[in-house]
């Protein structure tokens, strides 16, 4: 429904679209949208139809972070905001669902925003899109956990930079600092999203892709011996599926792979 603050819809060949909703707003945050999306979240994770899921905004925006006015409401009273800006259920929630999720950044990718484009897989930016934590210049702080993940991909320094600075970074200048994967003219950014996520469908292994997606984002908590040992076990345990031998079929006989949906036995359920 149009009135809806998140949109959701599947394409083909298996992608779910999510799209933050509230376009005259720049897609600011509400409790409202927090439920929504993360219930748009739970239901492409747990649809076997759906292999990779794509996170946009509407219009001219990604996400300008939390509403101002909740945020103005919250100052007014002086309590802790009642929950008014905490995430419906725990923030790094997309870091769970097992599959591939995608942040297209339209435009304006601002604080709470920024945060949550920052717990998606990959981010495809339009040329020209704002990227800005802001938190500092609100007397704020680094909130919901954006100096953990923009350490890990951008490393200290810049990350200090970005967040002491509360400055305006260009999607041009953010791909340059590993915060964004790759820059698209504005009106071909879905269609290369899309695309991207058409290739992995029909090439990589649900299974894998989940057990990959667990590995990276757990490494940064891991020794490399750590690492390692799950990873021998993760190995043995995927040598051991339909995925491999199809896999190793496909390859040889020079056609599209055929693999299923995520296996949770193992991919999801080895714990380092």
């Amino acid at each position: 429904m149009a009135d809806d603050v998140v949109l959701y819809e599947v394409r083909e060949p298996g992608i779910a679209v999510i799209t933050l909703n509230r376009p005259e707003q720049l897609n600011a945050w509400t409790g409202a949208m927090g439920h929504a999306y993360y219930d748009a979240l739970d239901r492409a994770g747990g649809d076997d139809a759906v292999r990779v899921i794509v996170v946009t905004g509407a219009g001219r925006g990604f996400c300008a972070g939390a509403d101002m006015k909740m945020l103005q409401g919250i100052g007014d009273r002086g309590d802790e905001g009642g929950g008014a800006t905490a995430p419906a259920r725990v923030f790094h929630h997309a870091l769970s669902i097992p599959k591939p999720i995608i942040a297209a950044v339209n435009g304006a990718c601002a604080g709470m925003g920024f945060s949550h484009a920052m717990v998606c897989d990959l981010r495809f930016a339009a040329a020209g899109a704002k990227f800005t934590t802001a938190f500092v210049r609100r007397g704020l702080i680094a909130e919901w956990a954006l100096a953990w993940t923009l350490q890990r991909v951008a490393g200290p320094a810049r990350a200090l930079d970005v967040l002491l600075s509360g400055r305006v970074v260009l999607a041009e200048e953010a791909k340059e600092l590993g915060i964004v994967n790759e820059v698209v003219a504005p009106d071909a950014l879905m269609d290369r999203v899309i695309a991207y996520a058409t290739d992995l469908i029909t090439n990589c292994s649900p299974s894998s892709m989940a057990a990959i997606k667990r590995q990276v984002w757990q490494a940064g908590e891991q020794t490399i011996e750590e690492s390692l040992d799950w990873a021998v076990e993760l190995m043995q345990a995927s040598l051991k599926q339909a995925d491999f031998k199809e896999g190793v079929t496909s390859f040889v006989e020079k056609r599209p792979p055929s693999f299923p949906p995520v296996q949770k036995g193992w991919a999801t359920d080895i714990e380092p």
